[in-house]
């Protein structure tokens, strides 16, 4: 499969980038120069942004949808690194090296997003100190969150690493104590490197335990210090 590419209106591409995480700082100047060289792609779900090991030719601002980044073991399972919503931008470390992407990334939901080629942006980025400021700052925040997942998936047990990715996501999004997974029992247990079976059983645990409330792909949380005790450490009756 294949994505459609398009020169896309400046307003749509301006106002995707100014949402962009990496971008809220920059000035309207700044925005429109960054717009003038993106260009808009659209995918279907289940089609591929870029494959690992195909060379990094530029990075993508995702505008609407949702994007999973991934590793597949050489017996075929999946790990998913990451989940990017709409202002979340991926692909960009290995445009500034060089190299080729290092991971693979698809299409979770039908998908509109922001090509921006390596050489228009490392021009551009030359010109305007804030753009690489800025670059810096989100780098620091992915670093932060790799480091968090590599310490969850080698050190704690799956129903800590639960317990971590349900306080993440609720503080993430500001939804209080309702939190819409957004993706299946299947996806997430990708994330957090285990099988869908375990996770439901740690999901009804959970419940049974009063720490959560299950209502389909909605997670109430019912004890945030009970579940903060399991994410550190504490075993789950």
């Amino acid at each position: 499969m294949s994505s459609s590419s398009k020169a896309g209106s400046a307003d749509d591409k301006t106002a995707c980038l100014r949402h962009g995480l990496l971008f809220q700082n920059l000035t309207t100047e700044q925005l429109k120069k960054l717009s003038a060289i993106a260009v808009e792609r659209s995918y279907r779900k289940g089609e591929v942004l870029f494959a690992e090991g195909k060379r990094a030719e530029g990075f993508f601002v995702v505008c609407t949808g949702r994007v999973k980044v991934f590793k597949v073991s050489f017996d075929g399972r999946e790990q998913i690194l990451h989940l990017f919503d709409a202002g979340n931008i991926l692909g960009e470390v290995p445009v500034f090296a060089g190299g080729a992407y290092p991971a693979h990334a698809e299409a979770l939901t039908d998908v509109r997003a922001l090509f921006v080629p390596r050489e228009g942006f490392v021009h551009l980025i030359q010109e305007e100190s804030g753009l690489a400021l800025a670059m810096l700052a989100v780098l620091s925040q992915k670093l932060r969150h790799f480091t968090h997942l590599v310490e969850s998936l080698s050190l704690k047990e799956v129903p800590s690493r639960l317990a971590s990715y349900l306080l993440y996501m609720s503080e993430k999004g500001g939804s209080g104590d309702a939190l819409d997974l957004g993706i299946s029992k299947t996806q997430l247990a990708a994330v957090l490197g285990t099988i869908p079976e375990t996770l439901s059983r740690i999901f009804s645990k959970m419940a049974a335990a009063g720490l959560i409330a299950l209502h389909g792909r909605t997670i109430l949380i019912k004890d945030r210090e009970g579940l903060a005790a399991l994410a550190h450490g504490e075993k789950l009756g």
